[in-house]
């Protein structure tokens, strides 16, 4: 989590973490390439933004297949909007 969300009481935090998790309305106009791997979601007086980034387990730079667990890591990044 960013330093912004971190800066968040427990239950704004708590509630965020509950969003992102529960997140489904993936569509066309906010997963073009049907990743499932970032989106924009409302909290009460708040935008948040969570995206997924892949990097290869062996920090090699060059990952064979994004898709498998065994050579890819996934990290979970979650903002406010404004920290974008």
């Amino acid at each position: 989590m960013s330093a912004g969300i971190a800066a968040l009481p427990a239950a704004k935090r708590d509630a965020i973490a509950m969003a992102v998790r529960q997140f489904s309305d993936f569509n066309a106009d906010n997963d073009p390439h049907g990743e499932h791997d970032c989106a924009v979601v409302a909290v009460p007086g708040r935008r948040i933004i969570w995206k997924i980034d892949y990097y290869p387990r062996d920090d090699s730079g060059a990952d064979p297949d994004p898709t498998d667990p065994a050579t890819t890591k996934r990290v979970l990044t979650i903002m406010l909007a404004e920290e974008y």
